[in-house]
């Protein structure tokens, strides 16, 4: 069985705890022009005299927004769990055993390094080494990826990609919103990590699987990523568990396998980088994949808004209104989300429930 290693574990536990999620970024400028002022999650001021065209990420997330936002171009370095960003073989691969290494980062010679909250523990050794950093707060919201992918537009000179990726995010958001309006019993979920471990409350996750249309059963009486015990889970008894690649076989042990989920093998299978990232891409592949797999007889893959279909205030484009092409190296993702309800980990017997519940949740075994 492959879980999430100890190692993953703890870069989630720092990702949700070592900096608070209130911080807010103080930009010196409305507009998108240089130099600009930025007071990041440490208090520290950041000036960029010019638009850095040398940019550092520390973290997936912060890769995967640059995507997003038509920065690609200018990202030279970024770390191994990345590699699925199209082109980023192309790039600098600064991981280390844990976290990024510093001496990879300089050789990098940036502009700017970007370092999201799980990047905490790197942020001083790089700045020690001369670099320009910003470390952003936690983001455990929907919001707070909102306002993590504007601050990286205006860092970074890509206000109006920004301004489009978010407004793409939003409207996939109400998408999925509209396929679960009205749906009084929502399925009670859990993330395990493995070991003990899940996604509590006050986490990207939990806002994840709250959007699918679940309940995270975890975030009832904890926060964070707790470790719990065999008999607290089994107390909790979800409805389904969400999984991923490295968790997929997970309902068929203990504790899980004497849940409501377990006994019914109830999964919602997502990749680990989707759960895992808090970037647009990743709200909205959650999105649409869990829905569709929770709510089968109600989720339509119309639903799926693409990101030619959204102007930077969110108003849908006519089918007749075309955008410049932009270079190729400089596009935003067409990563669309895959939506087959009958995929890996959402089982047969699954499906049946969910069919069966026609879309009130999950058949429940009442403690």
């Amino acid at each position: 069985m492959r879980y999430l290693s100890l190692a993953c574990v703890l870069v989630l536990l720092v990702g949700s705890l070592a900096a608070p999620a209130a911080a807010t970024a103080t930009v010196q400028a409305d507009d998108c022009s240089f130099p600009v002022t930025v007071t990041d999650a440490t208090g520290t001021e950041v000036t960029i005299e010019k638009r850095p065209e040398r940019v550092t990420t520390t973290n997936p997330s912060a890769a995967q927004t640059m995507w997003e936002i038509g920065g690609r171009s200018q990202v030279v370095g970024l770390t191994q769990y990345a590699s699925y960003l199209e082109g980023a073989e192309s790039r600098t691969n600064v991981s280390a055993s844990f976290g990024v290494s510093v001496e990879r980062v300089v050789d990098t010679e940036p502009d700017l390094v970007l370092a999201p909250n799980a990047s905490a523990g790197d942020v001083a050794p790089l700045r020690q080494a001369g670099l320009t950093v910003y470390h952003f707060p936690a983001a455990t919201t929907i919001a707070d990826i909102r306002e993590k992918t504007t601050t990286t537009g205006r860092l970074t000179g890509n206000c109006e990609g920004a301004a489009e990726a978010n407004a793409w995010m939003d409207a996939n958001v109400e998408a999925v919103g509209e396929v679960t309006a009205g749906v009084e019993d929502r399925p009670k979920a859990l993330y395990p990590l493995g070991s003990g471990y899940v996604a509590a409350g006050d986490t990207f996750v939990s806002s994840l699987i709250e959007l699918a249309g679940a309940e995270n059963v975890a975030a009832r009486n904890h926060t964070g990523y707790p470790q719990l015990s065999d008999e607290v889970i089994l107390r909790m008894d979800p409805d389904v568990l969400f999984v991923t690649e490295n968790s997929a076989d997970i309902a068929t042990t203990e504790p899980y396998a004497s849940t409501t989920a377990g006994e019914g093998n109830a999964t919602v299978f997502l990749r680990v980088r989707d759960l895992n990232q808090p970037a647009p891409r990743s709200v909205v592949n959650v999105a649409h994949n869990a829905t569709a797999q929770l709510y089968p007889d109600r989720y339509d893959a119309d639903s799926y808004v693409p990101r030619s279909a959204v102007t930077p205030f969110g108003t849908a484009t006519t089918a007749t209104q075309t955008s410049e092409p932009t270079p190729a190296d400089n596009t935003p993702s067409t990563d669309r989300p895959t939506t087959d309800a009958s995929g890996p980990g959402f089982t047969v017997v699954g499906t049946v429930l969910a069919v069966l519940a026609l879309g009130t949740g999950f058949s429940r075994r009442r403690s």
